[in-house]
């Protein structure tokens, strides 16, 4: 039934034709799209507002750098190294135990300097950003996440994907981390996609590779129990991103730091469409709705109106 066009359309599914010119090229002026594709551009944007982001420890821009990329790292702590304009998770490396002679990933896997290296120099040329372009490498502090959920997720940081159409959250989900993702939170690598409910942040589906699942694959835990905590904190930190960024339509990658509570991961002009398999519903009429909206809110009147009228769609 999912694969019938009239089926989906009764279901108000937003395909990727429809969402590109109604709504990404209606609404998003190319000259911000910059802000968002440029992961260094974004944190910069956001450094110094009410917007939190992790903590940036350097920028590695020439291969100088790299044979040098021992000074730039941190003494003590975790830290991910990530391309500047890389795309789908692609490129992001996690060191969870820094014992400066020998870096630990999630897995376990150890590393030496001289990997570190070469993944910062892979980064510079461009292998992980959009086109092919040469990049720079992003290195942050590691995020502590609220151990809350690590029963929901492998090996990695679970994050949270809202989707904001003219500053209104218009749909949520969670996204955890598996094996077969290798511990990243990309779901078209594996990782399991959780539909939130905007008004509460609790759970409502759960799917895999486009599948319904009621378990986490790998901890066994029950999804239905997953709730976001400080859940309209997080959906107002989403909203205000709008005016930040005067994009209409973008994702905000948002995490649960166990200090520094939601900070912002990064920001998306093209957002994928599969939040709607994990909601179990479409994206158009609630698109359709805040169209529809005539009044000037301020980012905390945009989330109580989307708590309480999109629970009616």
């Amino acid at each position: 039934m999912l694969t019938n066009p009239f089926a989906l359309a009764r279901m108000g599914i937003l395909g990727m034709n429809e969402r590109n010119i109604c709504y990404i090229s209606k609404y998003n002026k190319r000259r911000h799209f910059p802000l968002v594709d440029d992961k260094l551009k974004t944190k910069k944007l956001l450094m110094n507002s009410d917007i939190h982001v992790p903590e940036l420890l350097a920028t590695i821009k020439h291969q100088f750098d790299v044979r040098n990329l021992f000074q730039h790292l941190p003494k003590t702590g975790g830290f991910v190294i990530k391309p500047s304009k890389g795309s789908g998770g692609k490129g992001i490396l996690v060191v969870q135990e820094n014992h400066q002679t020998e870096f630990v990933k999630p897995s376990g896997q150890s590393l030496q300097i001289d990997h570190l290296q070469h993944h910062c120099s892979n980064i510079l040329a461009g292998l992980y950003s959009l086109g092919g372009k040469p990049d720079v490498a992003i290195i942050e502090r590691l995020i502590n996440f609220d151990q809350l959920f690590a029963d929901y997720s492998f090996e990695g940081v679970p994050d949270i994907r809202v989707i904001i159409f003219q500053g209104y959250p218009v749909m949520a989900m969670m996204r955890l981390s598996t094996e077969a993702s290798d511990g990243k939170a990309n779901l078209h690598q594996g990782a399991v996609g959780v539909g939130l409910d905007l008004k509460n942040g609790q759970a409502l589906h759960a799917v895999q590779f486009g599948e319904p699942i009621s378990h986490h694959p790998d901890t066994g835990q029950n999804l239905k129990e997953l709730k976001v905590p400080d859940w309209t904190s997080l959906l107002e930190l989403a909203a205000k991103c709008y005016e930040r960024t005067e994009l209409g339509y973008l994702g905000a990658d948002i995490v649960l730091d166990v200090k520094h509570g939601p900070l912002l991961l990064e920001l998306n002009a093209r957002p994928g469409l599969s939040i709607q398999i994990a909601n179990g519903c479409g994206l158009k009429p609630r698109l359709k709705l805040v169209e529809k909206q005539t009044l000037t809110r301020t980012p905390a009147e945009r989330v109580k109106f989307s708590q309480t009228e999109m629970a009616l769609l």
